[in-house]
């Protein structure tokens, strides 16, 4: 799907927010819009979380056709907090393992009465797909496809770059890592060239480099130390261990760390102030050392907690077509 029909699709004829499918192409009001809702449910730690009503009678399903901790129990939680009536499926338990269509599981579910569906799957074009073939009341929302998209991910760097940046206009941003099949890194690069950031540096091992297409303007690289050098946002990425066994261009895991990782001594490269981030699930030691991951710059932890407001923020928005409806 291009980029003028995926937008077309994830709006209301208004151009309210219904679905969200990818952060291309996205208007920056919108973005910006999100985020500072997304702020409205950000309590602190050790606080009471925040509620809202804003779901009472709707039913969220988080159907998860592939492994996930943090997004899939934010959506939960951020559904349940919000008053909604919260289904959970996977693969496991569905009928898709024996044959069912991924749109006939919809179409079950939607006969059902459920509103709103939050989808992952390990193939591209799901998501829009659903979106295209169900009824006019529903949303879906993009909990990771294939190495494509991430959005809710990508609002949720976006909100922890902001709240320690305070914007986005002259930052350097370096992403470490596979580059190549990160939905995460692609996600993020949407959101950030959409507010306003040039500089956006990509390191990546030998065979691990992305198109350029996919990342306009971006600086490709081998080189992570200069990539760091005077950064004010590190992202690092898991690597999978299978790339690391499958590819003979890639040193084992000790190595790895050695050359690619984010470590105390590469992170002085950055500029003093740089925050660190890193998706997770972490590989401890190889793409990033435990003292960094726990140190001061580090904001890993904030990250999970700006995901479940960043999720309920997306929830509450697209319910007001709805509601006003």
């Amino acid at each position: 799907m291009n980029r003028e029909s995926s937008l077309c699709l994830q709006l209301t004829e208004a151009g309210e927010l219904r679905h969200l499918l990818t952060l291309e192409g996205l208007d920056r009001s919108i973005i910006e819009n999100l985020l500072d809702r997304s702020e409205e449910y950000r309590h602190p730690i050790g606080s009471v979380p925040a509620r809202d009503t804003c779901l009472a009678g709707r039913t969220v399903a988080n159907l998860f056709f592939e492994a996930s901790t943090r997004t899939r129990a934010s959506f939960e939680l951020a559904a349940k907090r919000m008053s909604a009536d919260v289904l959970n499926l996977d693969v496991n338990t569905s009928s898709r393992i024996k044959g069912e269509s991924i749109l006939d599981t919809i179409y079950t579910l939607q006969a059902m009465q459920a509103d709103i569906f939050v989808i992952r799957d390990a193939s591209a074009g799901v998501p829009a797909l659903i979106a295209e073939h169900v009824q006019p009341h529903i949303s879906i929302l993009n909990a990771g496809e294939a190495d494509i998209s991430h959005p809710t991910q990508g609002l949720l760097d976006l909100l922890t770059i902001r709240q320690h940046k305070g914007g986005f206009e002259g930052l350097v941003v370096t992403i470490i890592g596979d580059i190549k099949h990160s939905r995460v890194a692609r996600s993020a690069a949407q959101g950030l060239r959409t507010m306003g950031t040039t500089d956006l540096r990509l390191a990546t091992p030998p065979g691990l480099a992305p198109d350029p297409l996919h990342y306009p303007g971006a600086v490709i690289t081998e080189d992570v130390d200069a990539a760091i050098e005077g950064a004010d946002v590190v992202m690092a990425l898991r690597i999978q261990r299978e790339r690391i066994e499958n590819n003979p261009r890639l040193p084992d895991k000790n190595k790895y760390l050695e050359i690619y990782g984010v470590t105390e001594k590469r992170l002085q490269l950055a500029r003093p102030d740089a925050i660190v981030m890193h998706p997770g699930p972490m590989n401890r030691d190889v793409e990033i050392v435990g003292s960094v991951a726990d140190g001061p710059q580090s904001v890993i932890t904030e990250q999970v907690a700006n995901g479940l407001a960043v999720r309920m923020a997306i929830l509450a928005t697209i319910s007001e077509p709805r509601a006003n409806s």
